[in-house]
């Protein structure tokens, strides 16, 4: 039986994840950032100009947009630390898409690196 650690050490085996270094050239050069991260992780903080669509929905709000269809689309996904970003870019890639990347070591090695973040801004009732 496998883990889900066999599954995403398979995935990263068929995925491009792109180094650290390289990930704002590549965000840069997409043209779609995706955060596949759950909602609640999102709101907390995210990449600049990230999209949110969990690793759960991810294939359904694809099918589901006309301007993510096309499967020549340069995507970039991240998760937390890249397990789930690996398994969505396996997904994607069965779906057609051609141009997949993830971030390795997703937000956490971002964040630690003290690139930026943006969170979103609560409404305040004064």
């Amino acid at each position: 039986m496998k883990t889900a650690h066999d599954l995403v050490v398979a995935a990263k085996a068929h995925t491009q994840e792109i180094a650290l270094a390289d990930a704002e050239q590549a965000i840069i050069d997409a043209d779609v950032l995706i955060d596949v991260r759950e909602a609640d992780e999102y709101a907390n903080g995210h990449l600049p100009g990230a999209i949110h669509a969990s690793r759960g929905l991810l294939e359904f709000k694809l099918s589901s947009s006309s301007e993510l269809s096309s499967r020549a689309l340069k995507i970039v996904l991240y998760c937390k630390t890249s397990g789930r970003a690996a398994l969505a870019a396996q997904s994607l890639k069965e779906m057609g898409y051609l141009q997949v990347k993830s971030i390795a070591g997703g937000f956490d090695a971002w964040a630690a690196a003290g690139k930026p973040v943006a969170k979103p801004s609560m409404p305040t009732f004064d």
